[in-house]
């Protein structure tokens, strides 16, 4: 019994350790968007503009000077022109459908609802 060695230890030394695959590069460039304003659209339709001040790997957001568009009570796909300020917020990266600069952004009109109208 004296030379006996635990099982454990035995398996662990036979088996080759393997190297752990590189880690993922994430597709998002933030670092580009620190400090610039950037709208925000989360899931469930919500969406937010504001400075971006952090970020982490979980795409979890900190936005200073927040302000949130409000929807068209009567119509709540609809999005108005009116916001609230919100102030700094932390925006959980399970939320976060689309990150994008507010500088170069511009609305156009649906091409897939003038189709639908034609169609009638």
């Amino acid at each position: 019994m004296s030379q006996s060695q635990p099982a454990t230890s035995e398996k662990n030394n036979s088996q080759p350790r393997t190297a752990l695959p590189p880690k993922k590069e994430s597709i998002l460039e933030l670092a580009k968007l620190f400090d610039s304003e950037v709208r925000v659209k989360c899931l469930g339709g919500r969406e937010l503009k504001g400075i971006l001040r952090g970020y982490d790997d979980l795409v979890n957001l900190v936005l200073d000077n927040c302000e949130e568009f409000l929807r068209d009570p009567d119509n709540s796909n609809q999005m108005t022109d009116k916001t609230r300020k919100l102030g700094l917020v932390v925006i959980r990266g399970t939320q976060v459908s689309l990150v994008a600069p507010t500088d170069g952004m511009e609305e156009i009109e649906n091409p897939f609802l003038a189709s639908a109208e034609d169609e009638e």
